[in-house]
């Protein structure tokens, strides 16, 4: 058996065997032998839509002794809770403000986090008793800035679907209105390179544990909230500066804006136990199919009907768009990814697949699959987890490790 210890001297001498999770389960399909000594970590990741998702910010906003303490703080319009440092007369206001609380209709939390990442300004106003604080900052303006999650990176999270013959107009999981009986399915997850899939009793997953959060260097805190022994879930936290804004933003849904969020996990190799728990594919894995309103469990079936000879990108033709003059793909793509008549702007595009069901031409098109419900085919008309991007954190992970520039920790058990 190695010990992460024995890894990390590996990964300091540059001679660690690092595959990304795509690269080890085509090992598996190809029905190819490996042993303990073939591989040392496996780079595992997830991106999607993870509503528990929250940020504490420390601004300065005023001189001191402008006011005592803020009683209400927004940025860019986002509403945000002061405290729980009151800071008293530093003109320093400490926040927290929830990745789902939102300025408007198309503008959340979420929104907002990406935007400091990318170091655009950021309107803050404060009031305190009658007073109100103006000032425009960055990031670089802010001294101290975490984002955390209290729930996020599900082992594998319900598909859902209408069963009722009316739409249901408001729901996060959907961003136009899900309609009924059965007509779509939204769906989560990245399967068999999601991180707790490959390890599923968080053997090598827990408190302390390195990762990528949104691309910056961060630490597992535990298990967030409802996560249970069958669907276990992460809590972590990263520092702003570092992340990268194309591996996170926000998601517009018909109940209101929603935050991306992204990590990768490595997975050291210790012995045949991690082998086979890494082994798992996404037709093995199960995807419970459940009711939209009351998540009521209606049928079960496997990651491998969304991600096995589906699309994991979505595409443009040209040829294919009739011009409309009121584009309705364009107004109703959740992350703004899409222009009237213009490509995709892959860097906010998470290839969720909306486009393929809202473009009048389908000048946009991508496979996304069906869900088996009972005899039925429901077609998967949302996806709010990115493949592609998982990917790309895998891939990122791995050439740090081999770098030398990211290390293992075992997880803290007391």
């Amino acid at each position: 058996m190695k010990t992460q210890a024995e890894i990390n001297a590996k990964i300091r001498n540059g001679s660690a065997l690092v595959m990304t999770a795509m690269e080890f389960k085509q090992h598996i399909r190809d029905g190819d032998t490996i042993t303990p000594d073939d591989v040392d970590v496996v780079t595992t990741g997830t991106f999607g839509v993870m509503s528990g998702t929250y940020a504490v910010l420390s601004i300065p906003v005023a001189e001191k002794k402008a006011f005592k303490t803020a009683d209400r703080v927004w940025l860019n319009g986002v509403p945000a809770v002061p405290g729980p440092c009151p800071n008293e007369n530093l003109g320093l206001v400490d926040l927290i403000v929830y990745g789902t609380a939102h300025a408007n209709a198309s503008y959340g939390g979420g929104h907002l986090f990406r935007d400091l990442v990318q170091g655009n300004p950021v309107e803050v106003v404060v009031t305190a008793k009658r007073k109100t604080f103006n000032r425009t900052v960055t990031l670089g303006d802010i001294g101290f800035a975490r984002l955390a999650t209290t729930r996020s990176a599900f082992r594998n999270y319900p598909a859902l679907v209408n069963p009722r013959s009316r739409t249901v107009n408001s729901t996060i999981f959907s961003v136009t209105g899900m309609p009924g009986p059965f007509r779509a399915a939204s769906m989560s997850g990245c399967g068999e390179i999601n991180p707790l899939e490959n390890d599923p009793g968080m053997r090598t997953i827990g408190p302390g544990t390195h990762l990528l959060v949104n691309g910056g260097d961060g630490y597992v805190m535990g298990t967030g909230t409802r996560s249970s022994a069958e669907r276990p879930n992460l809590s972590f936290f990263a520092d702003l500066k570092g992340m990268d804004p194309d591996m996170m933003g926000g998601f517009v849904t018909s109940a209101g804006p929603e935050c991306l969020v992204s990590c990768a996990v490595p997975i050291p190799v210790l012995d045949e136990h991690s082998l086979q728990a890494l082994s798992v594919l996404h037709e093995q894995i199960p995807l419970v199919v459940a009711d939209v309103v009351d998540r009521t469990p209606l049928a079960s079936t496997t990651y491998g009907e969304v991600w096995n000879g589906t699309d994991p990108v979505i595409r443009f033709d040209p040829s294919l768009c009739t011009s409309c003059e009121q584009c309705s793909a364009a107004a109703l793509c959740p992350t703004g990814a899409l222009s009237p008549r213009g490509p995709i702007n892959y860097h906010h595009c998470v290839h969720c697949g909306t486009c393929t069901f809202t473009c009048p031409s389908h000048a946009y098109h991508g496979r996304l699959g069906a869900l088996t419900v009972n005899t039925s085919q429901v077609p998967v008309t949302l996806r709010q987890s990115s493949l592609t991007h998982a990917k790309r954190l895998c891939e990122r992970l791995k050439h740090r490790i081999v770098k030398g520039e990211f290390f293992l920790n075992s997880p803290s058990r007391e």
